[in-house]
């Protein structure tokens, strides 16, 4: 089969590589869409996943082709299928109290062991979810979906709350889409590019605002005493600390993009004390994916104008680049 491998840190490669055997309790799934995302261009940079060299692809769907011996639940051949690719022991500490997003054993298809990046990937049974007739690519979002549910079960959202979101990336847009119709009285957009805030709007921001010199007054105008909610979707450290600017008084924080392991911020911590901060991280999923299916396959979320581009595996290398450059939205790679 064909697999696009991250070889060693900032060096990806496509070549051939031996099909997948599933054990007794897995399935071999032919891939037919994955997505690349900001955890992708951390593992490139080295921040994150491993050991190399490994398949990367965590955001997949594809048609089920072979199941072990031992399967139990009803999953057969030819169904379409999307993978949750957090994979848990259920025993340690933190399995037996239901956390198992922080298990000590945790390991993730496409980040810490062969993903979606290539022809064929193998999942356990407990990871896979059958998803109907939903079209491949539209299935392909659900684990980026899965991770903004759970970010805002964390988050809790008041009705009547407003909501300050930076970024308007394909994670920002999915996390609009959900905020706005989860009890918000309005949601504000920041972004560096005037297409994907004309796209925010589109999709349900009350308000756009241009990142830059200007965007501060912009936002104390929309809410001069700050946000109730303020989520970062960026992964940018100087971002994540601006954050704090247009928070209102007992206001939250979520801390929701991926930034380099390395990076710190300044915080003050009187004013944490002062104005009833909450500080939120969220990281990854647990038992959401069931919840995003069910709100991509009502509607509830819109995905298609988030598909910007499609490449096959042999161009991994410059989807990666076009995923990185900010000039495109979600980037999906196809083999099939």
């Amino acid at each position: 089969m064909r697999a696009a491998f991250y070889e060693a840190r900032h060096e990806v490669a496509v070549h051939e590589a031996p099909e997948p055997e599933p054990g007794p309790k897995d399935i071999l799934i032919r891939v037919h869409a994955c997505g690349i995302c900001g955890t992708d261009q951390h593992i490139y940079d080295g921040d994150f996943g491993g050991p190399f060299p490994m398949i990367g692809g965590h955001e997949l769907a594809g048609e089920v082709v072979a199941v072990g011996p031992e399967i139990v639940e009803d999953i057969r051949v030819g169904q379409r299928v999307a993978v949750n690719p957090n994979v848990f022991c259920g025993s340690c500490f933190y399995c037996r109290r239901g956390q198992m997003n922080h298990c000590l054993r945790w390991s993730a298809i496409g980040v810490t062991r062969d993903g979606g990046f290539a022809d064929y990937v193998v999942a356990p049974e407990a990871n896979v979810y059958p998803v109907g007739d939903m079209d491949y690519e539209t299935a392909a979002f659900i684990e980026p979906i899965s991770c903004v549910v759970y970010g805002l079960r964390r988050l809790r959202i008041p009705e009547g709350a407003n909501a300050l979101i930076y970024g308007a990336g394909p994670i920002g847009l999915l996390m609009l889409q959900l905020v706005a119709n989860g009890g918000a009285s309005g949601v504000a957009v920041v972004d560096l590019k005037q297409d994907k805030l004309d796209l925010a709007r589109a999709l349900g921001a009350h308000d756009a605002v241009l990142a830059g010199s200007g965007a501060d007054d912009a936002l104390r105008e929309i809410s001069p005493l700050g946000f109730d909610v303020v989520i970062d979707c960026t992964g940018v450290p100087a971002v994540v600390e601006h954050m704090f600017t247009h928070v209102r008084n007992e206001g939250k924080l979520l801390f929701f993009g991926v930034n380099p392991t390395e990076a710190r911020i300044a915080v003050s911590p009187y004013d944490v004390y002062r104005k009833d901060l909450e500080i939120l991280g969220s990281f990854a999923l647990r038992f959401t994916f069931h919840d995003a299916f069910a709100l991509l396959q009502a509607g509830a979320v819109d995905v298609a104008p988030l598909l910007s581009d499609r490449l096959p595996i042999d161009r991994f290398p410059e989807a990666l680049r076009l995923a990185a450059s900010g000039d495109a939205l979600k980037v999906q790679i196809q083999p099939q």
